[in-house]
């Protein structure tokens, strides 16, 4: 279960293009542009250590400066270290999507949002489970994938790993395009979310992307 937070109106938006967080679940990411630096230190500051993770969305007609998309997650700052030449290291463990209301005016260097937690109440609870999960299909399917890819995994671990795991993390590591993670952040259960999932890896298997996969 997500350490129960307290969420505020207001929190710092990190637009990472196909950069996946999902509740419960824990993204790596390494911090070095300035403006990002400051945006975690200011976290760190506050009680709940919470960074909002949202996809850009390039407005059309414009070749420069990007929308941001409306649902994203935030994510609490669990695990940062500093390297000797002032990066950071650290890990966001997924506590809630949100709904980006309007972007705040200011003088931070980085992006901030006022947000709604509304419809999301489900994500602070216990984890989802896909009473319709066809574990060893999926993992037919996920083999065939890696196999194309020419990809290595620990097949033990995922075929330990519980459904939601599994499947959200295949979720957030897969490279998939900009447009297909927003879709599997707004999916809204585990069960959409997988069925989500099994489309786009069929979709590569039938060569709908040439592209590496794994990012």
């Amino acid at each position: 279960m997500t350490k129960n937070v307290d969420l505020p109106e207001i929190i710092p938006v990190f637009p990472l293009p196909g950069a996946l967080l999902l509740p419960r679940s824990r993204l790596p990411l390494h911090l070095f542009e300035p403006r990002y630096l400051a945006m975690l230190e200011d976290a760190i500051k506050t009680p709940t250590r919470l960074i909002g993770m949202v996809q850009p969305n390039r407005i059309p007609g414009r070749e420069e400066g990007t929308g941001l998309h409306t649902i994203g997650c935030v994510g609490r700052v669990t695990q940062f270290s500093e390297t000797e030449d002032g990066r950071y290291m650290i890990t966001l463990t997924g506590q809630s999507r949100f709904r980006l209301l309007e972007e705040v005016e200011g003088f931070m260097p980085y992006r901030r949002a006022k947000v709604s937690w509304a419809g999301f109440e489900r994500d602070m609870g216990p984890e989802d489970e896909d009473r319709y999960f066809d574990r060893d299909a999926f993992m037919n399917l996920l083999a065939r994938y890696f196999s194309a890819r020419e990809l290595q995994t620990d097949w033990e671990s995922l075929k330990e790993a519980e459904d939601e795991l599994l499947i959200n993390s295949l979720s957030m590591l897969l490279g998939f395009e900009p447009e297909d993670k927003q879709a599997l952040l707004e999916a809204p259960s585990l069960s959409t979310r997988r069925e989500t999932l099994v489309t786009l890896i069929e979709y590569a298997l039938r060569g709908g992307d040439s592209e590496d996969i794994m990012q």
